[in-house]
């Protein structure tokens, strides 16, 4: 592949918050009835202002940059003293052990580490079992890194009590060869958790075939009510073929400090270390102060920022469940909801475009995630709750006004 075919395939003009490259040139012939008003809700992404970032972040960056060059220029794979005070928290949260010395680094973002973790695991040629839908960057990574993309269906829409990923279909991809498996859990976009016996079942198969694994578990402390989650980690799997991937950037909103961290494998971490150092050097010295505050939140802060969720969460799904045959799953976890619309007279793209232009309502487009999702929309519901119920009711409205 060449180097400019390879960047062609990367585009970003439909990637969440990329809305303002979005081209707009050619699509008044497909619109129909006049721009509904209405505040303009960036579902993109989540809203910071809306739910504001952990009490006491701002206070410990600023003793960061108070405390100068000596949290300026950390080790590459980050402070020490954070990583050990992170791997106490992790090792709780998830119960399985994490060696701060050796296997963990901290990066910039979560989307740093996956880069550094699919780059230090895939070659020329690899075979790379992709979920779909899954987080955007997953195949967008595998195919930069020149990977042979194999992907795996989850058919969420219609199963209860699992995520529905085809596990003969993983195993299959095992048995053909692939080296790495790929996935995010809870899921982004569709938000919803892998059982105990779907996490048990990738465990065995990847121990069966030598396989590592790669999870991202962004959201896995924004779990809602009756939700059961099981961490890869914890699991009878070697420790040397799992990453696992968090940060406090999306749940706790301190997106703006650039703060991932990855875990497991020693001789991946240490891979990663090294790819780092001549990518960022290290996660922003400063911003990772700010991981002091992870875990560490006020008494009951979580459990409300749940709720509050929650009750958003609740609300939309009763918008889109009046609508007209508008399929949604209930959200078990993170704050996404994946609706698959009804067949509409214009493409998805078109769709979303006219969603922003006629109705002031910013979502990422389902193909975004996989290319059998054009039908579908990812709204990230972190946001002010009666503007995003407003904003839904626009959105369905306009599903009614564009129906085929």
């Amino acid at each position: 592949m060449t180097i400019q075919a390879k960047f062609e395939r990367m585009g970003t003009d439909a990637a969440p918050g990329q809305e303002v490259r979005q081209q707009v040139e050619g699509i008044e012939a497909l619109l129909r009835g006049e721009r509904i008003a209405g505040r303009q809700v960036d579902f993109s992404h989540g809203d910071v202002d809306a739910f504001t970032p952990t009490p006491g972040s701002f206070e410990v960056f600023t003793a960061g940059v108070e405390a100068g060059g000596k949290q300026a220029y950390t080790e590459y794979r980050g402070d020490l003293s954070i990583r050990e005070q992170l791997a106490s928290s992790l090792a709780s949260f998830t119960g399985a052990p994490v060696d701060a010395a050796d296997g963990m680094i901290l990066t910039p973002g979560t989307q740093g580490a996956l880069f550094l973790a699919v780059a230090s695991t895939v070659a020329h040629g690899d075979k790379v079992a992709v979920v779909q839908p899954d987080y955007f960057a997953n195949r967008k990574l595998v195919e930069f890194c020149e990977g042979h993309m194999m992907p795996i269906q989850m058919d969420y829409l219609n199963v209860e009590g699992r995520a529905g990923l085809d596990l003969g279909q993983l195993e299959d991809a095992f048995a053909d060869g692939a080296k790495v498996f790929l996935f995010s859990n809870p899921n982004n976009p569709a938000g919803v958790v892998y059982s105990r016996e779907e996490i048990k079942t990738i465990a065995s198969l990847a121990s069966r075939y030598g396989a590592t694994v790669i999870v991202d578990q962004l959201y896995s402390r924004l779990l809602y009510s009756g939700i059961d989650y099981a961490h890869l980690c914890a699991e009878a799997i070697d420790a040397e073929n799992v990453i696992t991937i968090m940060g406090p950037s999306k749940t706790e909103s301190l997106s703006g400090y650039r703060l991932g961290v990855a875990f497991g494998s020693k001789e991946i971490i240490n891979r990663m270390e090294k790819l780092q150092a001549i990518v960022s050097l290290r996660a922003g010295g400063y911003s990772q102060a700010v991981f002091r505050t992870w875990f560490n939140e006020p008494q009951g802060w979580m459990d409300q920022r749940v709720r509050e969720h929650e009750a958003i969460r609740d609300d939309l799904l009763r918008l889109f469940r009046a609508g007209k045959d508008i399929k949604v799953r209930t959200t078990e976890a993170g704050s996404y909801i994946f609706p698959q619309l009804p067949p509409l007279a214009v493409g998805g793209k078109d769709f979303v475009r006219i969603l922003r232009l006629q109705a002031s309502v910013i979502v990422t487009p389902g193909t975004e995630f996989s290319p059998f999702c054009d039908s579908s929309v990812r709204l990230n519901f972190s946001q002010d709750h009666a503007a995003a119920v407003a904003a839904v009711e626009r959105l369905v409205s306009l599903v009614d006004r564009y129906r085929a």
